[in-house]
């Protein structure tokens, strides 16, 4: 005799399978956060894979050797990021004195209206010198432990480059690979699972690459328009942060509205804020629905709460990574639903004698 209903029995299972799926999930984030310097590198190389793999196949479609072929792919992306570094850097060094002088103003004219006494930058500089004696011990380990994170960054980003190399010179061997690890039952399941993962992450970062390329393209025209000075590395910024889904476009144009109104004064910085505010509004309204929707099946909400636990996690890499792991976990979801739905035995008739066939009768 049951103690309890039926109802409460598969309440408490999937509890429990909850529990454990959460256990297994923190050991998980846990031993990546650990093993980080080996864990962001191949995160890293499986999106650049997933970014580069049809510039890849189409050189290998055209008989080029695969590990030329993967060579000239990594090249290409250093080039290109290199290229859109250098510039976006440029431009700042060229602005960078009308940015702080404009800061400087804005921070003067505040202080001035509402009367504030000793918050002016004339205040702090007379007491720059004992500010620099209590905290220049802080100062000096923060500046320690930077150069130590930007040699960490340096090696994640040489490891991360390498590995995108042996992934798409060897993508063909990856599906035998799995199979050979998997158990004999499952291997079809496990090769199913790990192409819509990829598929999933593939579509995600394609949209994000036709996305960002039109952001920079509007919001570009839109400065070179209003002669604001470093429209290409600006451009080249909104591009690069285009990937990092909402703050990063917030970011970049924030850096393009502060330029334009350093350089450009109020009224060209207001045009500037309506061009990104504009470009924005497209992006949210039009682009992302259109485009993202025939990528990567998630709605907004999933993807602003998959930043905000991948920002609680790593910070600003998790934010870059959270979406595309998630749109690979959703793409597992997917085949393991279609895979189970075609499995359901509602759905097929069950084996047994045929029925018999009476014959047709006789015309005599």
């Amino acid at each position: 005799m049951q103690l309890l209903p039926v109802p409460v029995r598969r309440l408490a299972a999937w509890c429990v399978v909850l529990l454990l799926v959460s256990g297994v999930g923190y050991v998980g984030i846990r031993l990546c956060s650990e093993l980080r310097t080996a864990v962001t590198p191949v995160l890293l190389a499986l999106l650049g894979t997933a970014l580069l793999g049809p510039l890849y196949r189409r050189l290998v479609k055209a008989h080029v050797n695969r590990s030329v072929a993967a060579g000239i792919t990594c090249v290409a992306v250093v080039a290109v990021v290199g290229g859109a570094v250098y510039i976006v850097v440029a431009a700042l060094i060229d602005t960078g004195d009308q940015i702080v002088s404009s800061l400087k103003d804005a921070a003067n004219s505040v202080s001035d209206h509402f009367g504030a006494a000793g918050t002016s930058l004339d205040d702090l500089a007379s007491n720059a010198k004992e500010l620099l004696t209590k905290f220049g011990g802080t100062a000096a380990s923060n500046v320690i432990s930077g150069v130590s994170v930007v040699g960490e960054a340096i090696a994640m980003a040489v490891l991360a480059l390498l590995l995108v190399f042996f992934f798409l010179r060897d993508s063909d061997r990856a599906a035998g690979l799995l199979r050979s690890l998997a158990p004999h039952d499952n291997a079809d399941l496990v090769e199913a699972m790990a192409r819509r993962a990829f598929e999933g992450v593939e579509g995600f970062m394609r949209g994000t690459t036709v996305i960002a390329l039109i952001d920079a393209l509007c919001i570009g025209i839109g400065l070179l328009v209003l002669d604001v000075p470093g429209a290409f590395g600006l451009a080249a910024l909104v591009f690069v942060g285009a990937y990092i889904p909402y703050l990063g476009a917030f970011l970049s144009g924030a850096v393009a509205v502060l330029v334009a109104l350093a350089d450009r004064g109020v009224v060209i910085g207001l045009w500037a804020l309506g061009v990104v505010l504009a470009v924005q509004v497209l992006e949210g309204h039009v682009l992302q629905p259109m485009i993202q929707s025939r990528t990567v099946q998630m709605h907004p909400a999933v993807v602003m709460i998959a930043i905000t636990a991948g920002a609680s996690v790593a910070g600003i890499l998790g934010m870059l990574l959270a979406v595309p792991l998630t749109a690979a976990a959703f793409g597992v979801v997917h085949e393991l639903r279609e895979r189970y739905a075609s499995q359901d035995p509602n759905s097929v008739t069950p084996p047994g004698p045929s029925p018999a066939v009476s014959p047709a009768p006789s015309d005599s």
